[in-house]
């Protein structure tokens, strides 16, 4: 027999209905009668777990939740149904009242849609992904605790890294180490993006000339990886004079965090650390100017000022293909809103949780910078990932 599922506490549930609030926020800003959920990441931001059924926010009232499996999570909540096929939500509340109803459309295939739309039947369909991406843009208290929580755990388990390179490995070999001490450290494995066409296994190892390699995948940097997998390290040896760039999975819980430190094979060139230091620098500057109302494009476009003083253009955010962001929101996934790029209408929130990435990618040596996980305050902003930020020579170790 199963054990039971944990079912939320009450203090977690009225975070949950803050959340249900906020959407019902914007539907009433856009003139929506009603909104559909059915994928994972939604699901856990609304109702606290995963199921196979739907959940129908109406633009006022309550939030009805219609669980296909596993139906141990109906337990004797009104707004809670059990159902063996998503027909029945038909069945158990008045649908042809609507007129417009908001579905997933970016995150499920086209029969999911068109079965869903013909619950209601006199509603004109739009897109509720979009929607939802605003609304988890801001986090609520419990999501910031957990959040806070996973980056704590995240920087525990960096500080092994050093310990854990051995003379001969590859970046490959490397890599499982870490994955091996991440899920010992209590990491789920798993990354949740956004996009159909985006994957990613635990986060990305980088050195020499594979952190130049463009990917597929719309991460800041790219790696050749596999052909399974064309992302992150693909078997370099690591040798002296590479720098070593870690951008592991902060996956310890429902919630990420995300966090790039870089580490050396014996010294490296001069330019190697200049560089380093200038993304240091770059994230020194933004925790001491950005704050609610920072522009995310003045952000981006205060980066590449830095960088053309510097003369450091060639190798910012990639060399072949170079990324046209320095950051970018997280949560429930990896790549959430907003996104720090200079074609960006946001500003920064309270609430908000973004990752900061000015990195730097030097031919046959590997890429250098770092990257933080912080959170905006009513003040300013607060790092969440406070692991040391130099260099570590791992052949000292």
């Amino acid at each position: 027999m199963n054990p039971p599922i944990q079912m939320l506490h009450s203090d977690d549930r009225l975070d949950y209905q803050l959340r249900i609030r906020r959407v019902q926020a914007l539907l009433q800003r856009e003139g929506i009668d009603a909104l559909v959920i059915a994928s994972n990441v939604n699901l856990l931001y609304t109702f606290g777990h995963i199921f196979s059924g739907l959940a129908v926010i109406p633009q006022q009232g309550e939030a009805q939740f219609f669980i296909r499996r596993p139906q141990s999570l109906v337990q004797g909540q009104e707004e809670v149904h059990a159902i063996r096929k998503i027909e029945q939500v038909a069945e158990l509340m008045d649908t042809t009242q609507l007129t417009s109803v908001a579905l997933e459309l970016d995150e499920q295939t086209y029969s999911d849609i068109q079965r869903q739309a013909r619950l209601f039947p006199n509603a004109k369909v739009q897109n509720a992904t979009t929607l939802l991406r605003e609304a988890r843009m801001v986090k609520s208290p419990l999501e910031i605790k957990q959040i806070r929580q996973g980056a704590e755990r995240h920087v525990r388990t960096y500080s092994y890294i050093k310990d854990l390179y051995r003379p001969g490995m590859t970046d490959r070999d490397l890599q499982i180490e870490i994955e091996y001490r991440m899920r010992r450290g209590g990491s789920v494995g798993l990354f949740r993006c956004f996009g159909s066409a985006m994957e990613i296994f635990m986060g990305s190892l980088l050195t020499g000339d594979n952190a130049g390699a463009p990917s597929p995948y719309d991460f800041a940097l790219g790696g050749a990886g596999s052909e399974a997998l064309p992302l992150g390290a693909n078997g370099t040896p690591l040798r002296p004079g590479m720098a070593v760039m870690i951008d592991m999975a902060g996956n310890y819980g429902v919630y990420c965090s995300d966090m790039t430190r870089t580490y050396s094979i014996g010294e490296l060139p001069e330019e190697a650390y200049r560089l380093h230091e200038l993304s240091r620098r770059m994230h020194r500057e933004i925790i001491q100017q950005a704050g609610p109302g920072t522009s995310c494009a003045g952000i981006y476009n205060d980066c590449l000022t830095a960088v053309k003083e510097a003369g450091a253009e060639p190798y910012f955010m990639g060399t072949e293909l170079q990324a046209q962001f320095v950051g970018h929101g997280l949560g429930l996934q990896i790549n959430e809103l907003p996104v720090l790029m200079g074609r960006s209408k946001d500003t920064l929130q309270p609430g908000m949780v973004v990752a900061f990435e000015p990195k730097f990618v030097l031919p046959h040596i590997g890429a250098v910078g770092i990257e933080n996980t912080y959170l905006v305050t009513e003040t300013g902003i607060e790092n969440l990932t406070t692991a040391p930020e130099e260099i570590i020579d791992l052949s000292k170790h």
